[in-house]
């Protein structure tokens, strides 16, 4: 099932990059605006000045621009399964010494650990009980490659009926609370006080 979920996905956020190009739209967001206003969420799991980041489902690596100028001393890894955006990643940072890109995951951990936006786009890919298996999976991988804590965002299922869409999902976001507060951390912030149909997750170790 995992397998089939992925390759749904990689090929529905190909189809985006390269019928949008980079930008909001590339990656399935409505604005830039919308964009930065998760990133602030998101970025909030940061404690350290000098650390190392994966960016998991990293799109072109827009969330670099966001950290550039709160930030001056890190290691940034942008992974996301479609080959597409990582091509147009690399061009557009290629010229910075601390970002790497891959489409392949490997095991090595970082001190953070963020994921913007991977939980959304569930399709015909599978079943509700099916996508939150599969979320609950990729939490497990997420944490295994976060030192200090990871942060996540998901559409809410708190969201108005006449604005929800049969091809998204919409979490409940205090059963993933719990689920990370029971497995991952007992330091644990739900964040659902933002201007946007989804939220946020922080888990620091």
């Amino acid at each position: 099932m995992t397998t089939k979920i992925i390759k749904g996905v990689k090929e529905y956020y190909t189809e985006k990059i390269k019928n949008n190009g980079v930008g909001a739209l590339g990656v399935d967001w409505n604005s830039k605006e919308s964009q930065y206003l998760r990133f602030e969420q998101l970025c909030k799991v940061i404690q350290k000045d000098q650390f190392s980041v994966i960016d998991y489902g990293c799109g072109y690596g827009e969330l670099i621009n966001f950290m550039q100028p709160k930030y001056s001393n890190y290691n940034y890894w942008g992974f996301d399964i479609s080959d597409e955006m990582i091509i147009e990643a690399q061009k557009l940072f290629e010229d910075k010494s601390n970002v790497k890109f891959s489409s392949v995951l490997n095991e090595n951990k970082s001190d953070y650990a963020i994921a913007s936006g991977i939980f959304n786009v569930k399709l015909n890919l599978a079943t509700n009980e099916e996508w939150l298996e599969y979320i609950l999976e990729t939490l497990h991988n997420i944490n295994s490659l976060s030192l200090n804590g990871f942060s996540f965002n998901a559409l809410t299922k708190y969201s108005d009926i006449d604005f929800m869409k049969d091809y998204l999902y919409y979490c409940d976001p205090l059963l993933l609370f719990d689920y990370c507060k029971r497995n991952f951390s007992k330091n644990v912030a739900l964040l659902h006080d933002y201007n946007l149909y989804e939220f946020t997750i922080i888990v620091r170790k």
